[in-house]
């Protein structure tokens, strides 16, 4: 993807594709160019798009914090997925995708299975969940304190390799 793309991902200029969304120039034609649209939003800092193609029943999150969420963030690229239903004929539809991003110096992904509905015509983010990516599993035994080293220095742990 050339630096020159669209944030959502795909190989067009922002000025051709998601700034025209979000400028009211065009509608999101499925629930994925909404899903990509918005994460542009999020990319460039385009709360009130993010707020007003969310869904007002039971929305939890509020426009400071997403907009504290978009600007404390640096936004490294999406990934969708897969995709049901969402089509220009359909009512309603889901995108499954991955969000990378940097929040405090670390990567995080945000991986979501969106629901998207049409109302009054146009697509709008009806709710989402979390896919969570499973508990953390270390690949060596856990070393306790009072343990030799494994570094093979035969000092206990906590006065080695464990030290603060």
């Amino acid at each position: 993807m050339s630096s020159n793309n669209c944030p959502c991902g795909r190989e067009k200029t922002y000025e051709d594709c998601c700034e025209l969304i979000h400028n009211d120039v065009s509608n999101a034609k499925t629930a994925e160019d909404l899903m990509r649209s918005r994460y542009s939003a999020f990319v460039k800092n385009k709360v009130d798009f993010i707020v007003n193609t969310h869904l007002d029943e039971g929305q939890e999150t509020s426009r400071e914090s997403i907009e504290q969420w978009s600007k404390n963030s640096k936004w490294l690229g999406l990934e969708v997925v897969s995709t049901e239903k969402g089509l220009e004929s359909d009512e309603t539809g889901k995108v499954e995708f991955i969000a990378n991003y940097e929040s405090n110096e670390q990567d995080v992904q945000h991986h979501e299975l969106a629901e998207f509905k049409k109302v009054d015509g146009k697509w709008i983010y009806a709710d989402g969940h979390v896919i969570n990516q499973g508990p953390y599993v270390r690949e060596t035994p856990k070393v306790g304190r009072n343990e030799p080293c494994p570094c093979g220095s035969e000092k206990k742990f906590k006065k080695c390799c464990g030290k603060n």
